[in-house]
């Protein structure tokens, strides 16, 4: 080494271990907001696509039926639609669907899908997941509503933080 030559000093190396924990800390706190948005936009997205698969599930249901029995039942049922349809031999085809709650904590559970029909048909399907139900709450509860022949539902879905609700009208066909 030649005389004139010197290493960093001491205060040297204190500023550039504090700039770069700086820019450290900059950093991680950029990675654990990403990371935090990314996790809400993901609850959110979800929450979107069981509420949109509850709607098109119950009113692709409520436009064949021709009852409706809304309103005034006792959880865990929500909503019971009824139609009748011809086979092949033209004799009469009996369909009755149930939606219910299930596995309810805290106000949220999954919805479940019961269709029954007189010729053999008896399957139960997982609707949506998250979905809020609170009498209590009527601003964000699910809800379901008939004013023949309009059926009218919200269905919200809470899921961590993240809450959608969405409203859906279907009109029943007609009795013939």
């Amino acid at each position: 080494m030649r005389k004139d030559e010197r290493g960093y000093t001491l205060v040297e190396l204190v500023i550039t271990s504090g700039i770069i924990a700086l820019v450290a800390a900059a950093a991680f706190i950029t990675i654990f907001q990403i990371f935090r948005s990314n996790e809400r936009s993901n609850d959110y997205a979800t929450s979107v696509r069981q509420v949109e698969n509850a709607g098109y599930w119950i009113t692709r249901d409520a436009q064949m039926s021709q009852t409706v029995t809304a309103g005034n039942l006792a959880l865990p049922d929500f909503l019971i639609v009824n139609w009748t349809e011809w086979d092949m031999a033209g004799q009469p085809v009996y369909h009755s669907v149930k939606y219910f709650f299930d596995d309810m904590s805290g106000h949220v559970g999954t919805l479940k899908r019961l269709h029954w029909s007189n010729n053999g048909l008896n399957e139960q399907t997982l609707i949506a997941r998250d979905i809020y139900y609170n009498s209590d709450n009527a601003s964000y509860t699910s809800h379901v509503s008939y004013q023949s022949p309009v059926l009218s539902v919200r269905v919200t879905s809470i899921l961590h933080d993240s809450l959608e609700s969405r409203e859906y009208q279907a009109i029943l066909r007609a009795n013939y």
